[in-house]
């Protein structure tokens, strides 16, 4: 399969439902392949929601939406055990997890108890009822959405172990005046997300993940992510930085770009390119810090401050 041909037509198709979302399209795209979860945060109304259904519709996998509020139980997300009278024995209802895509609308509306219900399934896989253990569908991906959690109240903040579990943060925010002006000659009068096709199969995905883990990572652009990495934990604003499940992550996107860019290797703009998305919500900041800078401006300092690699260094 051509996957450069692929990523132009997914965004081709989310062009019908969505303006300015290109660089939006393939970040989904790049965790999709390198099996990642996403958590798209945004003020209310930007299209957080319509985006992840729009990916889910143009894949041919199965696809679940829970509406997470504060009366959510960890039982409505994984599924329960529960005992029929008519048969007199324990019957497995298994929960919207059991699907390729899930989309958990507004996160942080949930309590946390029900939010660390999502752990087990977005590390492992698997999910398990009752002490029993279920594989999910292949592939599976969690795509949740949040408002800004300081401008909303009746929120509960994502803990650090379950922000480590998303491949990447992304805030897209509001559209330019002419992105505007095309959405709404878009929706004049139409219906577009009913007229979007799949575009994507399972198999693809599966098959663009395989082609993602053979791109090679020079030794020098491993020595520059792996900096970047260090920087992260040693850095004067952070009292945690990356974790290696977050280097494990970081290395599996840069493959899965390079892969939709056509090469065989990657590069060292793969890596800044994809650094604030995917190491940014990883970091825990000073407090003394974190009351004059944000995640992004500590990261992109460590980016400005670490030399990337030569060209004659990368290239194989």
């Amino acid at each position: 399969m051509d996957i450069q041909q692929t990523l132009h037509s997914v965004k081709k198709e989310v062009g019908k439902v969505l303006t300015g979302k290109e660089e939006l399209t393939e970040l989904i795209l790049v965790s999709l392949i390198s099996g990642g979860h996403i958590l798209l945060e945004d003020v209310p109304g930007t299209g957080k929601t319509v985006m992840a259904k729009t990916m889910a519709r143009l894949t041919d996998g199965s696809f679940k939406r829970i509406q997470f509020t504060p009366d959510v139980l960890p039982g409505d997300v994984t599924g329960v055990q529960f005992f029929n009278p008519k048969t007199q024995e324990f019957e497995m209802r298994p929960g919207p997890v059991m699907a390729n895509i899930l989309l958990a609308d507004e996160i942080n509306r949930a309590t946390p108890r029900t939010q660390s219900s999502l752990l087990e399934v977005m590390e492992e896989a698997q999910v398990t009822i009752d002490g029993t253990t279920l594989p999910l569908p292949q592939p599976f991906i969690v795509i949740a959405t949040q408002n800004p959690i300081e401008s909303q109240q009746g929120t509960f903040a994502l803990p650090e172990a379950q922000m480590d579990r998303f491949l990447m943060q992304i805030r897209s925010g509001y559209p330019t005046v002419e992105e505007e002006r095309l959405m709404i000659r878009l929706y004049k009068g139409k219906k577009p997300f009913e007229e979007l096709e799949p575009v994507l199969k399972t198999e693809d995905l599966l098959h663009m993940k395989k082609e993602a883990g053979q791109v090679a990572i020079h030794e020098s652009v491993e020595d520059y992510l792996l900096q970047i990495i260090r920087a992260t934990r040693e850095s004067e604003d952070t009292d945690a930085g990356v974790s290696p499940r977050g280097t494990l992550s970081f290395v599996r996107s840069i493959q899965a770009k390079a892969c939709l860019s056509g090469r065989t290797y990657a590069t060292p703009d793969d890596v800044k390119t994809l650094a604030p998305f995917v190491l940014s919500h990883r970091l825990v900041l000073t407090l003394e810090s974190s009351m004059t800078k944000t995640k992004e401006d500590v990261l992109q300092r460590i980016l400005e401050q670490i030399p990337a690699p030569v060209e004659e260094g990368y290239v194989r």
